[in-house]
């Protein structure tokens, strides 16, 4: 069992920037690959990054590209999404995610809910216009 927490979430103006983080604790998630969804008031949840096991790949949806980075330190047990330019369209919840073990993801990445076996409580991100 994996426990997830988000934290990093607020209120900011658009264009400014948000360091999200999320920590896990009662097991290591080093060799499992991570996500970062959000889920708009009145929508279903969407994919916004991922990150393989290893580091090596990485991928967004389209909306995020440049903006957004996703990053790890295994070390720390942590799962960063570095926003920046920040849109009012970003505005959401946003959820961390631990999914599958030791295997690289496909070639468009795992974009699916049903991919991640582990959710954070999530964290709101609300930006202003």
């Amino acid at each position: 069992q994996v426990q997830l927490v988000e934290s990093g979430g607020g209120l900011v103006q658009a264009g400014d920037s948000l360091r999200l983080s999320c920590a896990a604790s009662g097991r290591t998630f080093t060799w499992y690959n991570l996500g970062w969804f959000r889920q708009a008031p009145g929508k279903e949840r969407e994919f916004v990054a991922g990150i393989s096991w290893t580091s090596t790949y990485t991928y967004y949806t389209d909306s995020v590209k440049g903006r957004f980075t996703i990053s790890r330190d295994n070390a720390k047990n942590t799962l960063y999404l570095q926003m920046t330019t920040l849109k009012a369209e970003d505005t959401a919840v946003y959820f961390c995610a631990v999914g599958p073990l030791r295997v690289d993801p496909p070639r468009e990445g795992w974009r699916r809910v049903g991919d991640y076996n582990y959710w954070g409580p999530g964290t709101q991100v609300t930006v202003s216009s």
